[in-house]
């Protein structure tokens, strides 16, 4: 039950980020499980306007919305952060009363918010990540039985995301699959072209891991992967990304990173695989190579950012192995 929560987690915002990310949701397309939770909370409150709200960093993003035109807004200017400080449902009557509101430019300017019902989206481990959302543009008293039925469609989302995550998770070594990690990058590949906000992937492959399975056996091999993958974790910051994208093979989303960021890195985690012991009999020691691709402009899709990352590692297989090497360059466009 939710009483039973450590009402530490409400300010614990690192944590509460970290729990948001985990699902890999932000910047998605519209998806339909979400859209039928909005519409039926539309219909059943007879409102004009209904989100699925997620509570980012710094603004609001809409993973749901009806009656909304924009996508996202800043968090200072949200009725959001405020809901998802608490356990309890927040209910506004009159936005234009309350000092906490009455400025917001959703009230003040379309889409002229006046009345506002939002219940706190819960993950499973006690994080406030966004809010389910009823709002109308006339004052109203949102009734007992409308405020039970966004309590009871607030842990549906929770349910979906929870869907989406694992599905989105290889099962031995909770790394993101191939294919949310290829999600991610696009995400990351459109917030460089709109924001220009740096993002670096590390390719890292398993140094003679097919000898490790015919000496050992797979059970050893699974042990080396499980290991692989949690050491990385333990290396890489929470905003980071790590994804298992072949048999032995690992990507890491570095965001907000450059060139030097990623380098440094590649060589913290490459220095910290070579000096892990994985337990067996005997214990296993394994080290791996790494290519290192900055995101660069004009870069076209996901897929020819791992092809870049993979080129450096291929190179790097063929230098020696366990080093991490960096992608050659883009050549500078030439002016017509």
């Amino acid at each position: 039950m939710l009483v039973s929560i450590p009402r530490a987690k409400l300010t614990d915002e690192p944590a509460r980020l970290a729990a948001l990310r985990r699902y890999a949701v932000l910047d998605v397309a519209p998806e339909a499980p979400f859209d039928r939770i909005t519409g039926v909370i539309k219909s059943l409150l007879n409102v004009p306007m209904a989100t699925v709200t997620l509570v980012d960093a710094h603004r609001q993003w809409f993973l749901s919305r009806h009656g909304l035109p924009v996508t996202e807004t800043t968090r200072d200017s949200s009725f959001c952060t405020h809901t998802i400080g608490s356990y309890q449902p927040l209910i506004v009557q009159d936005a234009r009363l309350d000092p906490r509101f009455c400025s917001l430019p959703g009230v003040t300017g379309a889409p002229f918010i006046v009345s506002y019902a939002g219940v706190p989206l819960t993950t499973p481990d006690g994080y406030n990540v966004g809010s389910l959302c009823a709002m109308d543009d006339t004052v109203r008293v949102f009734t007992p039985g409308q405020i039970e039925i966004l309590k009871t469609f607030a842990p549906l989302v929770i349910g979906e995301l929870e869907l989406r995550r694992i599905a989105q998770t290889d099962q031995l070594t909770g790394a993101l699959t191939r294919r949310a990690i290829i999600a991610e990058m696009d995400h990351a590949l459109a917030r460089f072209d709109r924001y220009h906000r740096s993002s670096a992937l590390l390719l890292c492959d398993i140094d003679h891991f097919k000898t490790i399975n015919d000496t050992h056996g797979h059970p050893a091999g699974d042990k080396v992967l499980r290991a692989m993958s949690a050491v990385c974790r333990s290396v890489f910051r929470e905003g980071d990304v790590l994804g298992r994208v072949g048999g032995e093979e690992f990507a890491a989303l570095l965001n907000e990173s450059d060139t030097d960021d990623a380098i440094a890195a590649a060589e913290r985690v490459r220095s910290a695989i070579q000096e892990m012991v994985v337990p067996h009999d005997p214990p296993l020691k394994i080290t791996a190579s790494f290519g290192i691709a900055p995101l660069w402009a004009g870069c076209a899709s996901a897929e020819d950012w791992l092809a870049r990352a993979d080129t450096a590692l291929y190179a790097a297989k063929h230098a020696g192995r366990n080093i991490a090497l960096l992608a050659q360059p883009m050549p500078a466009t030439i002016a017509a």
